[in-house]
């Protein structure tokens, strides 16, 4: 971040040299041009050095793409990225890029696209914890865990510990209980997240899905009833949004203090 105030305050204290000042400031704007360059596909227009001011390089959302559009974007990526991220990428499109990019891997589950320039291994210890409450929550689940995988974290996967069976729960808290963040999926009345919320010490991030029947209205239920859980700690991130949940878990795994 460009901290010219701070480099002027120096100068005038007398705590800087005006030459060493200006050395500062050339390089200080240097990287914030580096900081900002576009790849211009026409269609698109690529954040290519996003990694560099969020610590992630930019994510595909392929829904409403074309397969040629992201296999276009794919390939731009990797020429500056060492991992490319698609989501909601469906099968048929998938085929389409592995096409044209071997090396890519689809996640069926998760309707993901990755590609890794060397294998992943997690950048720190510990790890975060993705739980959902039925099997028909794992497209979103594993959307999280994959984007949590591809941020350099180690997951762990807690499915099908919904409440109509709670006790499946309990027989895993003590992995959960361990984990640095938490990711909680489910749909219905999305009653899972207060339940973990009540019982762990870690940040959730909640993900209402849009399963359930007619009276859940695609996922709004489970949202609202996230959005007023009396559980503390609980955070919520909007409907289907794995992507988003896997991101903020890795996010807070990753800064996490070192002990």
């Amino acid at each position: 971040m460009f901290q010219l105030d701070d480099i002027l305050k120096l100068v005038r204290n007398g705590n800087l040299d005006p030459d060493e000042a200006k050395q500062q400031i050339e390089e200080q704007i240097k990287q914030a041009r580096e900081a900002s360059r576009v790849e211009d596909l026409g269609f698109a227009q690529l954040d290519i050095d996003r990694h560099k001011r969020t610590g992630f390089p930019e994510v595909i959302f392929g829904e409403g793409k074309t397969a040629e559009q992201i296999t276009s974007i794919f390939q731009k990526l990797m020429q500056h990225s060492d991992r490319v991220l698609a989501t909601r990428v469906s099968a048929d499109k998938a085929e389409a890029v592995i096409s044209a990019v071997a090396e890519a891997v689809y996640h069926e589950s998760a309707r993901c696209l990755t590609w890794t320039k060397n294998p992943l291994v997690p950048e720190r210890e510990g790890y975060i914890a993705v739980a959902c409450a039925g099997t028909s929550d794992l497209p979103v689940a594993e959307e999280a865990a994959i984007t949590a995988e591809m941020m350099g974290c180690r997951v762990e996967r807690i499915y099908d510990v919904g409440v109509a069976g709670v006790h499946r729960l309990f027989r895993r808290l003590p992995l959960i209980r361990e984990a640095d963040a938490i990711v909680v999926a489910a749909g219905m009345e999305g009653a899972l997240a207060s339940v973990v919320g009540g019982l762990v010490s870690k940040p959730i991030i909640a993900v209402p899905t849009s399963i359930g029947y007619g009276a859940s209205l695609g996922g709004i239920a489970a949202l609202l009833a996230m959005l007023n859980s009396c559980a503390p700690g609980v955070s919520v991130v909007n409907i289907d949004n794995g992507f988003g949940a896997g991101y903020s878990a890795a996010t807070i795994h990753k800064n996490k203090a070192v002990k």
